[in-house]
Order: structure tokens, then C-alpha cells, then sequence
């Protein structure tokens, strides 16, 4: 059976009430006990008052005659309350001293007693009468019924235990029904979010009818499907991009093939065609290739296989392979500053070439591309400015996301499959390093850095898989390069 919170909170509400419902009969129990035994001593004060005036003034046989018939007229039928006197002279005594087995010494002189053949107990206390005239000195007891008492305690304790069950189901029922109407706004949320679909992934949970307490939920609720429905468009439009990638480079194997198959081909013609076919198998690899390292990034995978090399060094052997690009756009690069640190040479530059193609493709012919190193508290950064068109302060914070672009209609929208940056991304990310993108008046500058690792903090086993080992052939440098910048 699965739990409910309304049965929860009602029996957590009935606990409360059966503790308070306890605590307060108790109370009432002691309090009621107190103030009748109180009562009874008090009553048995008042009756040993009156038997010791008349037995004080008793001197003579006579007398004591007459104080032993007014002792049998106070003495009730029922013997709940009796008197006893003895003496030394045998004719100056009345009744039976009470003997019983001594329950409980009470201070003030009175003792509680089981007598023997009573079924309750007696409470008795004793008086010292001195002599007068022929009566020697006289032991007053006097005894009065506990039964009365101990009947209505009784009475009252059955009465109580019966009222804090009755109580403690009332409150359980009540607060069943009452938790119930006070999860209603919960219920209508969970409506509402049973009711989001994919073909309707706008939709959102009300939050002007919930109380405070499930607002904040609702809300959260809110930016999570508001981020889901971002991934999904980006999802979407990067499927749609790299579908269009993949089907171009397939539509151009299938054509060549059909071509060369039409009639004989000379050997020429036919290391042509597949000379043309292995660029376009390049180019499907690279994008296959991307996907499969961002998955590996996502399972949090770190940077292996490191080594302490000069920042500077790799960045001047990563500036040499970009070359032809860079004469191509009509650009030039320069770095400056250097540090040593312990990375995945592969992994570096592939991020750089990333960064460097993305400049490229993003500033005009004659333009400096300025490839910066410098040490941070931690990490060391590694920053490529260009000048270019001034970017969006809203889209800054996207441009590291999976399959984002700045703008999609762009002309090179085709060439990139929005993934250039995210990949610059998850190799920080594997080198315990961040990402920043800035554009400070008319200067667009990206960067990556990475930790700055102690030789004993390096991690140690092979380099992973980069996705630089598909692109950083000869055939890439030119055919691969048109699809390794995001934007």
C-alpha cells in the first residue's frame, strides 16, 4: 500500500493529541486525587475534633457512659466511619482499635490502612486525650472510609481514558479530512503537470492559486520544463542540422557511386572519385566523432595521459597546423605569455583549434586574432580574441551550450553543427577548468582554462579518445576545418 501523506499527517495529529489529551487527563487525574484525599483528611480532622470534645469531658463512669452513646449516635450505619478509645482502666474504653496492614505513612500523623475482611482501605489517626477526674489518659483513633474516593477515581480515570480515545479518533478523522482539503493545491499540481505532454511543452503549472509553501516547488517545477523545453529545441535543431550535415556528404557518396557505375572508368577517374569519397567519409566522421566525445564528457570523464608542457609552445604548434586556414580568411594570429601545466596535448588542441577556427570565421579579412595565456588563482587560462560584430549580452551565456548558435540563419549555419564550443567545454571541464565568453566593445573574446596540477595531483593512464584524431589529418586541414567552429 502506498503511503499518504493526508493519513500521515492526520496520524501524526492524532499522536499529538493523544500526548496532550494523556498529559492533560493526567493532570486532571492527580489534581482531583490530591484534592480528595485532601477532602477526606479534612473530614477526618473534623469527626476526630468532635469525638475528642466529647470524650475530654467524660470523668466519670457515668459520663463516659453518655460519651460512649454520643460516639454510637455519630458512628454512620454503614461504618464508614468509626472510633475506638482505650485506656489503662477497662472502663473507660470503646470499640476495636482498627489493625490492618499499613499502606502508607502521610505526614501530619495519619496513616492509610487495609483492615482485615475490608475490601478498601481506611485512613485513621489518633488522638491523645489526657486524664480527667477517675478517666485515666485516654488513645483516641478515629477511621474513615476510603472507598467513596478510590470509587470515583475509578470512575473519573475510566471516564477520562474513554474521552482521550474518543478524542484521539475525532482529531484523527478530522485531520484526515482537514489535511486532505489543505493538499487540494497539491492535487491540482499534480494535475497540471500530468497534463504536460510533448506537443504541448509550453504549458506551465499555476502558480497564483498555491500557497507559499508549494510555490517555490511550482516554480522550480517551471525552469526545469522551461530548460527541458530549451534542450528540446536545441535537441531538435541540432538533429535537423547534423542530419543535414550527414545527408550531404551521403547524398555525394551515393551520386559519385552512381556516376562511376554508369560505364568503365579509367583507374584516374576512379582514384579521383574516391579521393572525393574519403573527404566526404571524413567529414562524417568528424561529426560522429564530435557526438561521441561530448557523450563521454557528459559521464564525467577527466583528462588522462597528462604531461607538463609550455602553454606557449603548444599554442605556436596548434597557430602552425591552422595555417592554411588562417592565410585563406586573410588573418593572422599572435600569442602571447606562457605557463606550464599538466594536460592532454590532444585534447588542448583540439579546444584551441576550435577557439582559433571559431575567431576566423567570425572577423574580417586583415583582422589579429591575439591568443593570450595567463595565470589565474588555480588555473591558468587560455583566451582568443578577435574583433568581430558585437554579441548579445543574453546570448553570452549560451554560447558554450550543446547545438546553440547565435544566430541561425547565419551563411555558415550549414558548415557547423552548433557542437565547436561545446567541445571546447567538455575538454576544460575534463581538465577541472571553466569557460568564459566576453564582448567589450567590439573585441569577442573566448576562453577555456585548466587546473593548475601538481605533479601528484596528475591524473595517470591513457589519453582518452579526442575527437581531434579523426580531424587533424592532412584531408581535415582543409575539408574538416569548414565544420569545427560553432557559433
Amino acid at each position: 500500500m502506498k503511503r499518504s501523506i493526508s493519513r500521515r499527517l492526520a496520524a501524526m495529529f492524532a499522536v499529538v493529541a493523544l500526548f496532550v489529551f494523556t498529559l492533560v487527563g493526567t493532570g486532571l487525574f492527580l489534581v482531583l486525587r490530591s484534592q480528595l484525599e485532601n477532602h477526606l483528611r479534612e473530614s477526618l480532622d473534623t469527626r476526630a475534633e468532635i469525638a475528642r470534645l466529647i470524650v475530654l469531658h467524660a470523668s466519670t463512669p457515668e459520663k463516659w457512659k453518655m460519651a460512649k452513646e454520643k460516639l454510637a449516635d455519630i458512628t454512620p450505619r454503614d461504618s464508614s466511619t468509626l472510633f475506638a478509645a482505650s485506656s489503662e482502666d477497662p472502663r473507660f474504653t470503646y470499640g476495636t482499635p482498627l489493625t490492618g496492614s499499613v499502606r502508607k505513612q502521610i505526614p501530619g500523623g495519619y496513616v492509610r490502612l487495609r483492615p482485615n475482611g475490608r475490601a478498601y482501605d481506611m485512613l485513621t489517626t489518633a488522638v491523645t486525650i489526657p486524664a480527667n477526674g477517675e478517666r485515666p489518659p485516654l488513645q483516641l483513633q478515629v477511621s474513615i472510609d476510603c472507598s467513596p474516593n478510590v470509587r470515583t477515581m475509578r470512575v473519573f480515570g475510566f471516564a477520562l481514558t474513554a474521552l482521550t480515545a474518543l478524542g484521539t479518533i475525532t482529531v484523527l478523522l478530522l485531520s484526515y479530512s482537514v489535511a486532505r482539503i489543505g493538499l487540494a493545491p497539491l492535487t491540482r499540481l499534480t494535475k497540471d503537470a500530468s497534463n504536460v505532454r510533448p506537443n504541448n511543452r509550453s504549458q506551465r503549472l499555476n502558480t497564483r492559486s498555491l500557497p507559499h509553501e508549494l510555490e517555490d516547488l511550482a516554480k522550480s517545477f517551471n525552469g526545469a520544463l522551461e530548460r527541458l523545453d530549451s534542450a528540446y529545441a536545441r535537441l531538435e535543431s541540432f538533429n535537423a542540422d547534423v542530419a543535414h550535415e550527414l545527408r550531404t556528404p551521403v547524398t555525394i557518396l551515393i551520386g559519385q557511386t552512381e556516376v562511376a557505375l554508369t560505364r568503365d572508368r579509367s583507374i584516374s577517374e576512379l582514384r579521383h572519385t574516391l579521393q572525393s569519397n574519403l573527404e566526404e567519409f571524413e567529414r562524417v566522421r568528424a561529426i560522429i566523432n564530435d557526438m561521441l566525445f561530448l557523450a563521454r564528457a557528459d559521464q564525467g570523464e577527466r583528462a588522462t595521459g597528462l604531461v607538463e608542457v609550455s602553454l606557449a609552445g603548444e599554442v605556436t604548434r596548434t597557430l602552425e597546423f591552422l595555417e592554411i586556414p588562417l592565410e585563406e580568411a586573410q588573418v593572422r594570429a599572435v600569442s602571447k605569455g606562457d605557463a606550464r601545466a599538466f594536460i592532454n596535448t590532444s585534447l588542448f588542441g583540439r579546444a584551441l583549434s576550435n577557439l582559433v577556427m571559431n575567431a576566423i570565421q567570425h572577423c574580417a579579412p586583415g583582422a589579429t586574432i591575439s591568443v593570450s595565456i595567463a595565470r589565474e588563482p588555480g588555473r591558468i587560462s587560455i583566451a582568443v580574441s578577435n574583433p568581430g560584430e558585437p554579441i548579445e549580452p543574453s546570448m553570452l551565456d549560451h554560447l558554450f551550450d550543446r547545438f546553440y548558435r547565435a544566430e541561425s540563419s547565419r551563411t555558415n549555419s550549414r558548415e557547423n553543427h552548433g557542437l565547436g564550443l561545446a567541445i571546447v567545454k567538455a575538454v576544460a571541464e575534463m581538465h577541472r577548468g571553466t569557460v568564459s565568453a566576453t564582448s567589450v566593445r567590439g573585441i569577442n573574446t573566448f576562453a577555456f582554462s585548466v587546473a593548475r596540477f601538481g605533479a601528484e595531483e596528475r591524473p595517470s593512464g591513457p589519453p582518452p579518445a579526442s575527437p581531434s584524431q579523426a580531424t587533424t589529418t592532412g584531408a581535415s586541414a582543409g575539408a574538416g576545418m569548414r565544420h569545427r567552429s560553432v557559433g
